[in-house]
């Protein structure tokens, strides 16, 4: 006979569901690891949701630095050298910098599995 696992997770509104099954013939102890094991994903899940939600906001913030970033730039390039201030004079140095934009994109997240520690191919 086989066995089925599941977990449900409810967490700041959202719910999380894993489950999993086998049609082998199971002991006892197999689905308890079954169990132990869906469990690990479904909080892996919460983890990464916890992440990506950190780092919307964190875009959120980025949009508006980088909008005043450019609004300090567009005023300061159209200065004379010598009256731009050390901040804008930064600005402009970073702005001529191909790579500048890279700064307000760090926080892009595609649930990236390298930090969890939890090895999926394991079972």
């Amino acid at each position: 006979m086989g066995a089925s696992v599941k977990i449900m997770l409810s967490y700041d509104y959202c719910h999380f569901e894993v489950s999993k099954s086998t049609d082998s013939e199971v002991s006892n102890k197999e689905i308890n690891e079954m169990r132990k094991d869906v469990q690990r994903l479904a909080d892996e899940a919460v983890r990464q949701y916890q992440i990506a939600k950190q780092k919307a906001k964190s875009r959120e913030k980025d949009v508006f630095e980088k909008r005043r970033f450019l609004e300090i730039y567009e005023r300061a390039v159209v200065k004379e050298p010598e009256s731009r201030s050390a901040e804008e004079k930064a600005i402009i140095k970073q702005r001529e910098d191909e790579n500048w934009a890279e700064e307000y994109e760090r926080n892009n997240y595609d649930y990236e599995d390298d930090e969890c520690g939890y090895d999926f191919d394991a079972n």
